[in-house]
Order: structure tokens, then C-alpha cells, then sequence
């Protein structure tokens, strides 16, 4: 496939195409390349560089959730026997086809064709896992298909939002934290501290460690965003 070197190539144009149509877009959410939603409508996408085994047991397993499920993969040069004996296969696992346009000037996306709906069982729970996960995402800090990157998961943003808080705060106590409107969850989230970002300081105090400093500095969009919030929410206390 021409003009991708990466899945994570192709992400840029579908985000850019979904936002066009409406939907709120989000990467990398619970092993999900793409996960996009217009009020009800939800969509899986699973991004890959070509129509191969590894991108057919990925869709196959998204279809336990209740969303339309598609593969995305550069347009082929080609639509000879073996392209057309693929696209059958994905029609009978009822899963839609997104080709992107990767030699183009301005890479654009088309639809093949979409998932056919069937009487497939699917299961509530996972599905509430995934919406879960995206809406406690404020903004799309990943890059969908991208392998070997630490992902900004929802848990990964409220522990840097608890970071931020202890930037403004210094040392303090996790009630301190969470009056701040951050989280009710910020003791739980100090006393884990799975990045490293946090350390113990007296009795039920905590303070920010240097790998807590560079957090903010590497994940400087969403930082801001939450010192822009704690200002608004001290100027409106």
C-alpha cells in the first residue's frame, strides 16, 4: 500500500473527515485505533496497512460491543480479484470499509461501504467501558494506530490533573486537592502513584517529584488546559 508507512498515517485524515461530519473523535481508547461518536451513533475504527489476519481478529472482537465497526486502509492501487475476494470477507463479518487517499496532495477518505446491521449478540458492559474511557478523555492527545508511545488513557489525565493541582498548591494533603474540583479521587490517585509523579511528604501530605515537573512540561497542552480551569475555579470561589 502506497503512501503509508505506518497505520498511524492514516489517522489524520479520518479524524478530519469524522469531525467534518460531526462526530466528537477520539485515539487509542481501550485498544481502539479510532473511536468516534455523533450523539447516539458510536464507531470503532481499526486502522491497518492493508486487509490482513491481524486487522480481521480486531474487528471481529470490536463486534462485541454495540457500534458500527470498520477497517481503514490506504486505497489500493489495484481492485484486482484478490481485493474483491477481501471485500466480500468483510461483508460477511458485516464490517465496514474506510480506504484513505494517501497519495493525494491532501490525503481524503471514502467509504467503501458500510457495516450491514445483523442480529449479532453484543454486550452492554464493554461498550459502557469504551464510553466511559473517552468521555473521561478532555481532549485527543493520541495519535490512533500508534505502537510503542505511552497513551494519555483517562486515568493518565486525571493523575496529571492532580498534578497540576500540587503545581498551584506545593505541598498538600489529598482533601486540599480535591476541594480543588479536580477529582474525588485524587487521594486514591496520590497514595497509588503508578507514574512515579508523586511523592510522601510528612503526614498525609504529598508534593510533586521532577518526573511529576516533566509530566506537565510533555503533556503541556493538557496541563494548560487544567491551570486554565483551577484559574477559573479560584477566581470563582
Amino acid at each position: 500500500m502506497a503512501g503509508a508507512k505506518r497505520e498511524a498515517d492514516l489517522y489524520p485524515a479520518i479524524k478530519k473527515w469524522l469531525e467534518k461530519d460531526g462526530y466528537e473523535v477520539r485515539a487509542e481508547v481501550n485498544d481502539c485505533d479510532v473511536v468516534a461518536r455523533r450523539g447516539d451513533d458510536v464507531i470503532v475504527i481499526e486502522l491497518k496497512r492493508s486487509i490482513n489476519l491481524d486487522l480481521l481478529l480486531q474487528v471481529v472482537k470490536r463486534q462485541q460491543m454495540r457500534v458500527a465497526v470498520y477497517a481503514a486502509v490506504p486505497s489500493p492501487k489495484t481492485r484486482d480479484k484478490r481485493w474483491r475476494e477481501l471485500e466480500r470477507l468483510l461483508k460477511r463479518l458485516e464490517v465496514g470499509l474506510i480506504l484513505v487517499y494517501m497519495d493525494s496532495p491532501k490525503p481524503y477518505v471514502e467509504v467503501a461501504f458500510h457495516p450491514v446491521k445483523s442480529e449479532r449478540r453484543t454486550q452492554a458492559a464493554p461498550t459502557r467501558r469504551l464510553l466511559t474511557e473517552m468521555d473521561g478523555r478532555s481532549l485527543d492527545c493520541n495519535l490512533g494506530g500508534s505502537v510503542g508511545r505511552p497513551l494519555m488513557t483517562a486515568y493518565r489525565e486525571t493523575a496529571l490533573a492532580v498534578a497540576a493541582g500540587l503545581e498551584r498548591l506545593g505541598v498538600a494533603a489529598p482533601r486540599e486537592v480535591t476541594a480543588l474540583g479536580i477529582s474525588k479521587k485524587a487521594g486514591e490517585i496520590l497514595r497509588a502513584n503508578h507514574y512515579g509523579w508523586f511523592e510522601r511528604l510528612g503526614v498525609g501530605k504529598y508534593g510533586l517529584t521532577r518526573d511529576g515537573h516533566k509530566a506537565l512540561e510533555e503533556f503541556g497542552e493538557l496541563a494548560e488546559m487544567w491551570r486554565e480551569k483551577l484559574d477559573k475555579t479560584n477566581r470563582s470561589a
